[in-house]
């Protein structure tokens, strides 16, 4: 894998994250727009938004914002389908770690569905809530981990 790792800094590079998140979460899974985008689905320093691209294709996207002192909250990771055994779900993983470390934080937290939950496990996320819920109508389990 040859992908580079991009902070997203401009215009051009949050469309082409959105245009993931709305391929896999909207059309795949048919979460409504509405609540697919949001207010830190913007260029500023509420929430930071990271690209993975490869050969010229942006396959991979996720972001981190604030959850409480301490804590960055990893969210909307989406790889396109068909990049999925790639390894680029994990090495976006890694990189928000990374850039969590960078900002001084200590611990990670993710709202992951539970389809997903033996990949954030093997990442070293631990299931912290006490039973699934639903989030857009799909089933999610509330993960920790330290950094």
């Amino acid at each position: 894998m040859a992908a580079e790792i991009l902070r997203i800094q401009t215009e051009e590079q949050l469309r082409q994250a959105l245009d993931i998140r709305i391929k896999v979460f909207v059309e795949e899974q048919q979460v409504p727009q509405e609540e697919e985008v949001d207010e830190y689905d913007r260029l500023d320093a509420k929430a930071h938004h990271l690209l993975i691209v490869e050969q010229g294709v942006p396959v991979a996207t996720g972001r981190l914002t604030y959850y409480r002192e301490g804590t960055a909250k990893m969210q909307r990771i989406a790889v396109l389908k068909e990049y999925r055994s790639g390894g680029y779900g994990r090495v976006l993983m890694l990189a928000l770690e990374e850039l969590a470390r960078e900002l001084g934080l200590t611990s990670s937290v993710l709202d992951g569905q539970c389809q997903a939950e033996p990949f954030y496990r093997k990442l070293g996320y631990e299931v912290i809530s006490k039973e699934p819920f639903y989030d857009a109508g799909i089933l999610h389990v509330r993960m920790q981990k330290e950094l």
